[in-house]
């Protein structure tokens, strides 16, 4: 085989493990969406939020410390231990769960009925909130996850498949870290699809997605399954947070990831967690390989920053409920 059409290959591969990792951020944004109505501008800061938290706990660091120093003129930021890595996991889960009540009970309980766009904006002033809250309980300088999560690209793969072309081909490079979250992020959708379809908070959530009134008559409690449903968004946030940050490092900016999501929802439909899957996948093997084959050759590179959003303003031209969405029909 000849080497650029290994190359290509190469492309596609890095481009299906990108669209997983856009997917993992999508997922929020779909079950929010499916089971509220609410289109949740603070994905991206949830996660922000969740890998901050985590990255705190692990070095045992004090909660506003500087806040706490400045009121009482104290010199105290950690408190002298390291919590190990699936416990300092476990109690963000569960900071993220009493997130989901707070948000619930002092937010959205007092939205119910309100029209879609009031609902939108309150997504945007918690997304600032809690943006805020964030740098004064944790700071803004940029950290590192320590997980013990692999890094740089896997010499086996590389080694593997040099022989596949000539001498002009030197082996597939893959990183370590994205075949890491390729695994987790599969792991995790087909756990929420498993939740969905077969435990009675699953079928209650679904139930709720599909007529709020009809639940409600029932005898399914909207409170506890947008409570389960911000739970569950916040634990996928603190995955892709965890992901995006042993990558790139735990900064605010790690916030805007929420925007590479938006084209993904666009392409699968606001309402399929299948959809936001597909769509992730289209994305990221789409703008690798448009850098690949007319980017970096014509364009001058640089594409990936704009390609997804074009794909997405083409989709919204032509099926603007994507690809699994569901067709809205209004009879008058």
């Amino acid at each position: 085989m000849s080497a650029d059409f290994l190359y290509g290959i190469e492309v596609i591969i890095n481009g299906l493990m990108a669209g997983v990792l856009y997917a993992l951020v999508a997922l929020g944004f779909v079950l929010i969406f499916k089971a509220s109505g609410i289109f949740n501008y603070a994905q991206g800061v949830m996660a922000l939020f969740a890998a901050l938290t985590l990255v705190g706990i692990m070095e045992g660091q004090v909660p506003f410390a500087h806040l706490l120093n400045a009121i009482f003129g104290t010199d105290i930021h950690h408190f002298g231990w390291e919590v190990p890595a699936l416990l300092a996991i476990f109690l963000t889960v569960l900071v993220m769960v009493a997130f989901a009540w707070a948000v619930q009970h002092f937010v959205f309980r007092h939205l119910v009925g309100q029209e879609p766009i009031i609902l939108f904006m309150a997504t945007i002033g918690l997304a600032y909130f809690l943006e805020g809250v964030g740098d004064l309980m944790w700071g803004s300088d940029i950290k590192t996850i320590a997980l013990g999560l692999p890094q740089g690209g896997s010499f086996w793969v590389e080694d593997m498949t040099a022989s596949l072309g000539g001498d002009d081909f030197y082996g597939f490079f893959i990183d370590k870290l994205d075949m890491v979250a390729t695994v987790v992020a599969i792991v995790l959708v087909i756990s929420l699809i498993a939740f969905a379809q077969y435990t009675k908070q699953g079928r209650a959530m679904r139930a709720v997605a599909d007529d709020h009134q009809a639940a409600l008559s029932v005898g399914i409690s909207l409170n506890y399954i947008w409570v389960l449903v911000w739970s569950l968004a916040g634990i996928v946030a603190m995955v892709a947070g965890i992901m995006w940050g042993a990558k790139s490092g735990v900064q605010f900016s790690l916030s805007l990831i929420a925007l590479k999501a938006l084209p993904v929802l666009m392409l699968g439909g606001f309402t399929s967690i299948p959809g936001a899957i597909v769509g992730g996948l289209i994305i990221g093997v789409g703008e690798k390989l448009f850098e690949y084959t007319i980017g970096a050759p014509f364009l001058g590179g640089a594409t990936e920053n704009w390609f997804a959003y074009m794909l997405a303003l083409i989709f919204l031209v032509f099926r603007p409920q994507g690809l699994f969405g569901e067709r809205i029909i209004e009879r008058v």
